[in-house]
């Protein structure tokens, strides 16, 4: 039998990680919510220690736009009163995605062994998440299965609808460095070697600016493929260093902080937070387990880890206005929506205006995101071109200027 490694939360709402000797995963996953904890993930041990988990790192996930198709056909389904088992039948034999339709066989199939919707959901976090989870929970206890299945799909929308505004304002700059670096590979293997060879001829004295040129062209020419293979090296690292907590944490936090970009990434997740955070009162989801989940929704190691300071304080008896005055993550405004809210028991409510708060701000900056990269983009344009001019043709002058003189 082989052990496994597993991270959830238990009834309460606190995160339990362990380990547990089963013949399969999903014999583990059945053992682990058998002991009253919902897991967020299971992997077996290595026997010889951690080495690099490449399942982690490259596994495949349910598309966003296939889980927001399924959603709202569950609800539509069970609006109508279609009993779930039917329900997720036919939805598991008519969706494109491979697998979300093994994900919901399996879900059939738990189900029909006795686990409930939530718990056999559960089993597979690469299609649905924890805080997806938790409210199907919440909408199983609370009799209101289609409400909380609506309000994912919205939910789902918003998140998908605000990536891709932030995906568009991105493809403009990326473009033009994706141009530049092709640019500069193209300079280097073909242009600058021709003028080395004229340069070479001639005998000409050569500027510092055009030696740098010569030498940077002659090692592209002769060492590619170690910046080739070193390349795909970086990139492979980059992704395990990623996967790491530290290393997670600390792009997390570092990507908040990146001029002009940094900003809208910030207020784009702080409206996630609010909304998911509203979603999950308005279900009826108990403050600190809300915190708890909303933590790990937001995708972000550096929020998370505010946001479960939050969570906290909250179960230490301090009022919701000052644990998220003391996590600094939101604006005065913002703060003071939280403690009307507050005071007048609409804590959801407002929450729900933060959110279109911060999402109208993030329209704003992704609106004039263009007019600021520009003025960076053209100075480095700029820079390059200027580097090209004297280190190409101020010998040429030079040589055309002793021709000329002899």
């Amino acid at each position: 039998m082989a052990i496994y490694k597993y991270v959830g939360r238990d009834a309460q709402g606190s995160s339990v990680k362990g380990e547990i000797e089963a013949n399969s995963m999903d014999t583990a996953a059945d053992q682990i919510m058998q002991k009253g904890i919902l897991p967020s993930s299971v992997k077996e041990k290595k026997a010889g220690g951690e080495g690099l988990d490449f399942s982690a790192v490259f596994a495949a996930k349910v598309k966003p736009t296939d889980l927001i198709v399924f959603t709202r056909q569950i609800y539509s389904l069970t609006k109508a009163g279609i009993p779930i088992l039917r329900a997720i039948n036919g939805l598991a034999e008519s969706t494109h995605s491979k697998l979300l339709a093994e994900s919901l066989q399996d879900v059939l199939a738990r189900m029909r062994n006795g686990y409930s919707l939530s718990v056999a959901m559960a089993a597979h976090p690469r299609a649905f998440s924890q805080l997806y989870v938790s409210l199907v929970q919440v909408g199983e206890n609370t009799g209101q299965l289609d409400r909380i299945f609506l309000q994912l799909a919205e939910y789902l929308e918003q998140e998908i609808e605000t990536r891709k505004r932030v995906k568009s304002a991105m493809r403009y700059p990326t473009f033009v460095l994706i141009a530049l670096a092709i640019a500069m590979v193209i300079l280097n293997i073909y242009v600058i070697p021709t003028f080395a060879n004229m340069f070479a001829k001639f005998h000409a004295e050569l500027p510092w600016t055009t030696q740098v040129l010569l030498g940077t062209s002659s090692f592209f020419v002769n060492y590619w493929h170690f910046m080739l293979g070193s390349l795909v090296m970086t990139i492979v690292g980059v992704k395990f260093w990623l996967n790491s907590s530290k290393g997670a944490y600390l792009w997390d936090k570092w990507k908040l902080k990146i001029p002009v970009v940094g900003s809208v990434i910030e207020r784009s997740l702080l409206a996630r937070f609010s909304r998911s955070f509203s979603m999950m009162l308005s279900a009826g989801v108990p403050l600190n387990n809300a915190l708890y989940l909303i933590a790990y929704a937001v995708d972000n190691n550096y929020l998370q880890n505010k946001i479960l300071a939050m969570r906290s304080g909250i179960e230490s008896g301090e009022p919701l206005l000052r644990t998220a005055s003391a996590a600094g993550l939101f604006t005065p405004l913002v703060l003071q929506m939280i403690a009307v809210g507050e005071e007048t028991g609409q804590v959801d409510e407002l929450l729900n205006e933060a959110a279109d708060f911060y999402e109208r701000e993030v329209d704003y900056e992704l609106k004039n995101m263009t007019a600021k990269i520009e003025p960076i983009l053209i100075s480095f344009v700029a820079g390059m071109v200027l580097i090209l001019a004297l280190g190409i043709f101020t010998p040429m002058w030079d040589m055309m200027g002793a021709m000329k003189g002899g």
